[in-house]
Parts: structure tokens; sequence; C-alpha cells
């Protein structure tokens, strides 16, 4: 896995050639329990490097076309695990918990509701005040850049852009961007989302 701008965050990718664009996975080393969000599948290298770091303790999925390998990593570690709580009657497995807004699942975690997406009440979570980490609708198809998904996959394009400028309004210290689409931005991210949809 690859560290981030903190020494507690970690992430793994896939490279999308229809996209040309990296799907991203985020791992938290937390003392509590380690929490992944969105995983994708680990290889060999990541899933060793992960049981070092004391594997997994929660899994979270922002939304239905992020379910990826949570299922069966969270069955690999032990793990709980979290969706989103306006999908639950089609989600496809059974979560422990199903998150909306103003939840914190864990200490330090807050999760935000999006609405307008293509998926209704997409998870994005604010770790510490400082990082967010998104799944579809907020995404970065080149470095230093954020944008919406595009048009045609929005549900709502004024409800979307209004949901991700009240997580920068409430979160005016978010500094960093982790994507689940795209590059990480690691500076300016309140900025940044406070301009979408402009």
């Amino acid at each position: 896995m690859k560290r981030l701008h903190r020494p507690d965050l970690f992430t793994w990718s896939c490279f999308d050639e229809s996209r040309d664009i990296d799907f991203n996975s985020v791992a938290w080393i937390r003392p509590g329990g380690n929490v992944l969000i969105d995983p994708l599948p680990l290889g060999d290298h990541d899933r060793a490097h992960l049981e070092r770091l004391g594997g997994a303790a929660l899994v979270i999925v922002t939304n239905s076309d992020h379910t990826r390998a949570a299922q069966a990593i969270a069955q690999q570690f032990g793990a709980a695990l979290q969706g989103p709580r306006a999908e639950r009657d089609g989600f496809a497995f059974p979560c422990e918990r199903w998150l909306g807004d103003g939840d914190e699942p864990v200490p330090g975690l807050r999760v935000f509701e999006l609405h307008g997406s293509k998926t209704p009440g997409e998870l994005a979570l604010v770790l510490e005040g400082t990082t967010l980490i998104t799944g579809d609708l907020v995404r970065a198809h080149a470095a230093g850049t954020l944008h919406l998904l595009p048009e045609a996959k929005l549900a709502d394009r004024a409800r979307a852009i209004a949901s991700v400028k009240r997580i920068a309004d409430t979160c005016p210290q978010i500094d960093a961007v982790l994507v689940g689409d795209g590059w990480p931005l690691f500076h300016g991210g309140a900025r940044a989302l406070a301009a979408l949809g402009d």
C-alpha cells in the first residue's frame, strides 16, 4: 500500500483503462482497529502489508457501486461491514450497521450523506476535520483538481452541488480530499469543494 499525507493513512489502487484513472481504496491505521473504505481486491503485497499493520476491524462502503471486495475482505479479517442507510433495502450484502448523516462509526470519522449523485444517500467521510474521503460524486481526473460525476450520471445536479458545498461549509479545515476515482488532492480541499459547480 502507498502511504498518503498522514502516517496513519494508506491507499491501494487499480487503473481503469476505460476512464484513464485510478480507482482507490483507503486504510486508516488506528489503535482501536483499522478502518478500510471502499476496499478493492488486495494483491499479495498489499495484503501482507495490511496484515503487518494489524488487519482490519471495520469496512465502510460509500455506495452500492463501490462494493468492490468489501465483503470478502471483511470476512477474511473478521471486520464489521457498514454501508449507506439510504441503500439498505437493495444493497448487495447485509451490513452490521447502516450509516447516515452525522453518524460517527469510530471516533474522529464523521459521516455526511450526499444527495443528487447516481446512488441515493452516498456517503462521504471527514477524518478528524481535515481529510475528506469520497466515493463517486467527487472525483479528480487530473492532479490538483476536483470534479463532480458527469452530469448524465447525476440524479440531481443542484442537490449534488449543495451536498458538497455543505461539507465545505461545515468543515472549513478540510485540506486533503481522497477520492475513490482519480487523483488525491492534498491541499486546499475546502476551497476546491466550494468551487465545484461554479
